[in-house]
């Protein structure tokens, strides 16, 4: 039966706005290239008829040139005609790349959504607010460990400052009253030697001759170290 009636053909797909633009967009180029071309013969018939005298050469230049005008005007119709076919698709092709564009917009906002509803399954306001509630409680008691740590052991509790203040004046008056002397602390004075001789009640050094007492002449005579003198006559 396929080879008596032929086996049926496959439709070719219909063409696409592009296809179908560019194949205008030919049509079109082609169309400007005639009247291009019958432009230039009407300028040439126009030089012929500035140089033929009216007669029937000049009649023949006008018909030549009457049925170039007229080509040119169909051609320009058709230009046209296939410039407004070109619009008219790409308005088309604008409308349908919007509505692509729209298209993938929705989809990737609905996948955005069901990804959006699986997280939010898996966060829920509560266990934020108890994780923050814990993690202030926690930084309190940090605080007061801090506090606790950082108290002094020597400094009671129940000081007067008032009491500390009295005292604190009066130490800087004592201080003061140090620096009246010689307006050098008395603690930055160097220490001064105490008299020594005084407090031995040493004998004066003697001088060159011997001290003979007044009492008598039984006392030995000494010499100047106070040593008994040697006699005259046993100097050698």
């Amino acid at each position: 039966m396929k080879k008596i009636f032929g086996a049926k053909k496959d439709k070719e797909p219909p063409p696409s706005l592009q296809d179908a633009s560019d194949r205008i967009n030919k049509r079109g180029e082609t169309v400007d290239e005639k009247i291009k071309r019958l432009d230039a013969e009407l300028t040439r018939y126009k030089e012929q008829l500035k140089k033929t005298r009216p007669g029937p050469a000049q009649e023949a230049v006008k018909a030549r040139a009457m049925r170039v005008l007229k080509q040119k005007r169909m051609y320009e119709g058709q230009r046209d005609m296939l410039y407004n076919q070109t619009l008219n698709l790409d308005q088309v092709a604008f409308a349908s790349e919007g509505i692509k564009d729209a298209q993938q917009t929705m989809s990737a906002l609905k996948s955005a959504n069901k990804d959006l509803k699986g997280m939010m399954k898996t966060v829920k306001i509560q266990d934020i607010d108890n994780l923050q509630d814990e993690m202030m409680d926690m930084v309190d008691v940090s605080n007061e460990i801090q506090e606790s740590l950082g108290r002094s052991y020597n400094v009671p509790d129940d000081v007067d400052e008032d009491e500390l203040m009295g005292e604190l004046d009066g130490l800087e008056a004592d201080m003061g009253f140090e620096i009246e002397g010689d307006g050098v602390p008395s603690y930055l004075q160097p220490d001064k030697e105490p008299d020594m001789e005084g407090e031995l009640n040493l004998p004066s050094a003697p001088s060159g001759h011997a001290a003979v007492p007044a009492g008598g002449g039984n006392h030995q005579v000494e010499d100047e170290f106070g040593l008994p003198a040697v006699p005259s006559s046993m100097r050698g």
